[in-house]
């Protein structure tokens, strides 16, 4: 069975990483589609989050990369995936979680939606996060890929 794990991944965190990895033992097949929103101002390009991604995850056999726009329920009928992931960190994620999935669940009753805890050492993890270290010159080799901590300490180098 496809899942697909919809995000911005901007950056890719071992947060999202542990719901990669776990997900490809649990489903058949793992859809990581990366969001380009017109209306949000993105750190990396949605070609450079590609080859990010590609390089966390090349241990791993069973998935795809891809870009989409709009909204996620599209791209999970356009990809005939039933089943969208998404990652919990604390209740907040939770809330705001439940509120889109009972929205897709009106836009297509054949598509669940399934979340996942991430582990706990990484539940502090958000991109945003990871990224505001970095503009400081804070160590982040602990929370996102080695690639990722290159890119993001030479966009950052001051």
């Amino acid at each position: 069975m496809k899942v697909l794990y919809p995000g911005s991944f901007d950056p890719l965190t071992f947060g999202h990483l542990d719901l990669i990895n776990r997900a490809s033992q649990l489903f058949g097949d793992v859809i990581i589609a990366i969001l380009e929103n017109p209306n949000k101002s993105s750190t990396f390009t949605p070609n450079r989050r590609i080859e990010q991604i590609t390089e966390a995850t090349k241990h791993i056999k069973n998935i795809d990369i891809i870009t989409y726009e709009g909204l996620t329920i599209d791209c999970a009928i356009k990809y005939n995936a039933k089943l969208i992931l998404r990652g919990l960190r604390a209740m907040s994620d939770f809330e705001y979680e439940l509120q889109i999935a009972h929205t897709n669940r009106t836009l297509d009753k054949s598509i669940e939606t399934i979340f996942l805890a991430t582990e706990t050492f990484h539940s502090f993890l958000s991109s945003s996060v990871v990224k505001e270290v970095a503009m400081f010159g804070g160590e982040i080799k602990h929370m996102v890929p080695e690639i990722i901590a290159t890119d993001l300490n030479n966009l950052y180098k001051q």
